[in-house]
């Protein structure tokens, strides 16, 4: 939190006794945004009113309720007070107004809406509108359709989204309150999560930097956020990170959008309000250095296994075994382009070693039943199914992870860049009470780390499907 400099006074305590009169309660939180928010210097100047109040604040916490119902104590409180109201989109836009349409409708706020045309709220010919009997006003409207230009003598704007501003808007809108009558001044209220890597949220960003670097003494800035490491799954860093949680903020909520966010990244920034461009590593780098062997070799219990990306623009087989000291071995075997490659390759080094196991997710698209029996494609390999929705996948994570960074290390990699750099991009996703690998973004390849995670419990599972019959009990040298 950041304060402006030289507040003296505040006009909360005037909004908290009308929205008691209007039977809205404030949690301490809030009180808090409120105070400094509104915070006034000794010429009796809100002290944010050119910096203005940024607020990083997750979802499913509430800001839109404080700020919301600030307003509209202001807009009873000030007579002809304009507020303008924007969005980047048109649906978040809509969705705002439509929620402060449920707060003004209540029996002790109605009774101060304008009631000459239907009950002070306009919401056609794209005008959303909700107006007071003393002439104050809150307009709504997205920024992608232009709405902000051509106003004049605007006395609160609300930024929201804020993560996604660009200059343009705030050249169009910001000059609108160069005009304002108010004895207090104007006010700009810039709200909105950490930008994503795609967003323009340079403006955003820029104001959170001179914030936190004191460089700025005429703004409000308030930040909710875990720990930048932060363990997505911890209830404590969410409670941490959302002041309404578990209380105004049920537990059900969060594991809603930690269910539906299965991107780390994507969870820490909305839910949790951390800032970080990227999660941290599952596995760090100096530990899965500290168990790098480049003349590492498996001898027995050798597993292949396969991992295909969602969109099968990439495939991966890797191999997986016991060595002569006991520790187990990984390494990727092959890994190319799209997936029909796959099949011939695994097939050609199934008649040549006697494998344990061949692995591979059933949702591949590389899995054909016949007679009750798994095989690889149209070929007579038998597989053995490990379910990336389930638990074997769970499971697997958790052994390769505890393989690596237990410290009596149980296993050996050959130090290969493709998986290095998987390794790089992977993230955790919940999965079966466990957790499974994850892409850190849409572009991100795991899928040798996948396949090294897969063979390695295959090589470890006593129970799989052996993948072809021999008739002979000569071995065979490891060809891979």
């Amino acid at each position: 939190m950041v304060i402006p400099s030289g507040i003296e006074t505040t006009a909360w305590p005037r909004v908290v006794a009308q929205c008691a009169q209007m039977g809205v309660r404030f949690d301490q939180w809030q009180h808090g945004i409120g105070q400094i928010a509104l915070g006034k210097r000794k010429n009796g100047k809100y002290a944010a009113t050119v910096g203005g109040v940024v607020l990083s604040i997750p979802r499913q916490v509430g800001k839109t309720f404080v700020v919301g119902m600030m307003i509209i104590a202001l807009c009873i409180l000030c007579p002809g007070l304009t507020v303008l109201w924007t969005a980047h989109r048109t649906r978040t836009s809509t969705k705002t107004f439509k929620t402060m349409q449920g707060y003004v409708k209540r029996k002790r706020i109605a009774q101060h809406l304008k009631v000459s045309r239907s009950d002070g709220i306009r919401a056609t010919n794209g005008e959303q509108e909700i107006e007071f009997a003393n002439g104050s006003i809150i307009m709504f409207g997205a920024r992608e359709g232009g709405f902000g230009r051509g106003f004049d003598k605007v006395d609160i704007e609300v930024f929201d989204e804020a993560q996604i501003l660009g200059e343009k808007a705030l050249e169009d809108m910001v000059a609108a309150t160069n005009q304002s009558e108010q004895p207090a001044g104007a006010l700009l209220f810039f709200m909105g999560t950490p930008p994503r890597p795609s967003d323009p949220g340079e403006e955003f960003a820029n104001r959170r930097a001179r914030a936190i670097a004191g460089r700025d003494k005429d703004m409000v800035y308030v930040e909710f956020s875990a720990d930048d490491d932060a363990d997505p799954d911890d209830h404590a860093q969410w409670e941490m990170a959302n002041p309404s949680y578990p209380d105004r903020t049920p537990l059900e909520a969060m594991q809603r959008m930690r269910a539906n966010l299965t991107n780390d990244d994507s969870f820490r920034r909305e839910a949790l309000g951390i800032w970080a461009t990227s999660s941290p590593r599952v596995i760090d780098e100096q530990s899965w250095s500290n168990v790098a062997d480049a003349a590492s070799k498996a001898i027995e219990r050798l597993v292949l296994a396969v991992d295909v990306a969602p969109n099968r623009s990439v495939a991966a087989v890797a191999l997986a075994g016991r060595r002569a000291d006991g520790l187990w071995h990984v390494e990727l075997d092959e890994h190319r382009a799209g997936a029909d490659w796959v099949v011939p390759w695994i097939v050609e080094l199934s008649t040549k070693n006697r494998l344990h196991a061949v692995v591979v997710d059933e949702m591949s698209g590389l899995v054909k039943w016949r007679n009750g029996r798994a095989y690889l494609g149209d070929s007579n390999v038998l597989v053995t199914l490990a379910a990336a929705e389930g638990r074997d996948m769970a499971i697997a994570c958790a052994q390769f992870y505890d393989a690596v960074m237990s410290p009596t290390t149980l296993v050996r990699h050959t130090d290969q860049p493709q998986v290095n750099v998987a390794l790089s991009v992977a993230r955790k996703r919940p999965l079966s009470g466990g957790w499974a690998w994850n892409r850190k973004d849409e572009e991100s390849d795991i899928t040798p780390i996948v396949a090294e995670t897969l063979a390695l419990w295959g090589a470890r599972n006593d129970t799989v499907k052996r993948p072809t019959r021999r008739t002979t009990n000569e071995r065979t040298a490891v060809i891979l």
